[in-house]
């Protein structure tokens, strides 16, 4: 896993092989970035990450100058890995949070530019989470919520949804308030 762009570019992380991640590869990351970065100043940016796993898409927002990074990752290990390589990188902006990712939703009244999620693809609920963000308001003015998903999900017929992206087997979904 390596970070694309930013003050760490090129930037190599090995996570430990125990950890129970999917992470997002560097073609759909790359890609993913090139249509945020064309749509936002990404350095003015709060952003949340759900289903954080090894904190990839969080390091991306964090080498290019987000202004607060919020990682949400219930699983121990993985939180443990995300703060202390953010340590390691002198990541102040990243917050690592160890807590069920629905939890957060529902309990969470902070506005974000951007709200990644990446659940594991075969979660029970993964729909629930555009809904959920909406009904909190958690998206700040023009903001986009972004899933990352299988192609057998589909998320066309939410009232948010404006834009689908498929790399390989990964797939982003697009919505905005």
């Amino acid at each position: 896993m390596r970070i694309i762009r930013g003050s760490h570019r090129g930037r190599l992380i090995h996570p430990p092989n125990n950890l129970p991640v999917r992470p997002t590869t560097d073609l759909a990351k790359e890609s993913l970035f090139n249509i945020l970065e064309n749509n936002f100043f990404l350095q003015d940016l709060s952003v949340l990450d759900l289903f954080s796993g090894t904190g990839s898409i969080s390091y991306e927002f964090a080498s290019r100058g987000s202004k607060l990074v919020v990682a949400v990752e219930s699983n121990t290990r993985c939180s443990r890995f995300i703060t202390d390589t953010a340590k390691q990188l002198n990541f102040t902006a990243l917050r690592t949070m160890r807590v069920n990712a629905f939890s957060f939703l529902k309990q969470s009244s902070q506005k974000f530019d951007i709200i990644f999620a990446d659940p594991p693809y075969d979660l029970e609920g993964i729909e629930l989470i555009p809904q959920l963000v909406f009904e909190r308001k958690l998206l700040v003015e023009d903001g986009w919520l972004v899933v990352e998903h299988s192609r057998e999900k589909a998320f066309k017929e939410h009232p948010g949804f404006f834009d689908q992206r498929k790399y390989g087997k990964v797939n982003f979904s697009f919505f905005k308030q």
